[in-house]
């Protein structure tokens, strides 16, 4: 990240950032209040002490950053640490990013996306407390859970408190996929639970600490500001995207269903400004009319698969997304359906990220996946394995929820 454009990345965030359309919220939806909009409960707990925050353009008091807001009312924040795609929101996915200062308010960021990925005790000498404060989106392979334990463990390493603004799961009514066999654990995938956890960042923090999944089995020292007026089946529309390719209220919802693909050779929207809401290959030219063609855009998607050839494909922009709701389970016909259609299909399992480890099985979270796929096994089939793990997660969940 480069320090002389911060101010203006500040300013295209907060005044361009696309922003979920808020419009579609219900009356029960607009009476949720996040953890960090009640100030009340934990300025106390802030006041006279050396602050540090996790945060990212998500972490916002109405249409405020919590960083300049905690300013305004006098907090000692004395730098912040940023996740992937950085404290405003801008580098690309999987993007290494460097320390930088905010031009804005002179506060140092140090990068948890890069050279490390944890605080180190150098960087919490001077920190008495910390803030995690960064919106989810529900699924395992959204790397904002692994963040937050990785600075449980950091926190408890060096007997620091860490205080959680908890926020709304978008996908909260969604528990759905396999539970993650920990031989294929990744920087996708760090713990035992479901594709589709349904849980909040706070809910998660409990289970972590409770299921003794830290280094060693300890407990950081969490406080948690629950969500007022929330329970897990409210629809519940982002005013910020919580990263550049999840950029509408659309590509949130279908995202435990799509992201999947990052694990085979077709485009998932990427190089697209409809990201995770069309799917579709050069190889379907001929099989579906639908089409589109990745380009390279800064921010989003530098080097998309298939870029500047012409995808055909699936266009989900218009999909019926009360459907998942209704159903609660993750679809996981459309892949099923492209892989059936592709005329090359020794190559269908291939991805762009083979190198990275990202393949099907490091997305799905199980390794006979791939091979149920191609010999047809029909999902309700695959399901009935999944159903043992994903019934006990169910159970052991209870234990940790804060909301109805």
């Amino acid at each position: 990240m480069k320090i002389l454009s911060l101010c203006s990345i500040f300013i295209l965030l907060f005044s361009c950032t696309p922003k979920i359309n808020a419009a579609k919220k219900d009356t029960a939806s607009s009476a949720i209040k996040t953890g960090a909009e009640q100030t009340e409960l934990y300025l106390p707990l802030l006041k006279g002490k050396r602050v540090a925050v996790l945060a990212n353009q998500t972490s916002i008091i109405g249409k405020s950053h919590l960083v300049d807001s905690l300013q305004k009312l006098g907090i000692n924040i004395v730098k912040v640490f940023g996740p992937e795609h950085g404290f405003r929101g801008d580098a690309s996915a999987g993007a290494k990013i460097s320390d930088a200062i905010d031009e804005r308010t002179g506060i140092p960021i140090i990068s948890l996306y890069g050279k490390k990925n944890k605080p180190s005790a150098a960087d919490l000498q001077d920190v008495d407390i910390l803030i995690y404060d960064l919106q989810d989106v529900g699924v395992r392979f959204y790397t904002n859970i692994n963040a937050l334990a990785r600075l449980m463990q950091a926190c408890e390493e060096n007997k620091k408190p860490l205080l959680i603004l908890d926020r709304p799961n978008p996908n909260g009514y969604l528990i759905d996929g396999p539970i993650l066999d920990m031989k294929y654990k990744s920087g996708i995938g760090m713990f035992p639970i479901p594709m589709s956890h349904g849980l909040t960042v706070g809910e998660f923090a409990q289970m972590v600490n409770g299921e003794g999944w830290l280094e060693n089995k300890v407990k950081a020292d969490i406080k948690i500001i629950p969500v007022a007026n929330y329970n897990h089946d409210m629809r519940y529309v982002l005013p910020v995207a919580p990263s550049p390719n999840l950029n509408t209220e659309q590509a949130i919802l279908l995202y435990p269903s799509v992201c999947m693909f990052e694990g085979v050779y077709v485009n998932h929207g990427r190089g697209t400004y409809n990201p995770f809401t069309v799917l579709g290959s050069p190889a379907y030219k001929g099989i579906y009319s639908f089409s589109f063609t990745p380009k390279s855009i800064k921010g989003m998607a530098e080097t998309p698969i298939f870029m500047d050839e012409v995808c055909y494909g699936i266009d989900l922009r218009n999909y019926d997304t009360n459907i998942l709701r209704k159903s609660k389970k993750i679809n996981f016909e459309w892949i099923k359906e492209l892989y059936k259609a592709h005329p090359q299909k020794e190559k269908f399992f291939e991805s762009k990220f083979s190198n990275q480890m990202n393949n099907i099985e490091i997305q799905i979270g199980r390794g006979d996946f791939r091979q149920q796929i191609i010999d047809d096994v029909p999902i309700a089939t695959i399901r009935a394995g999944w159903e043992p793990g994903l019934k006990a997660y169910k159970a052991m969940r209870l234990k940790y929820v804060l909301y109805p």
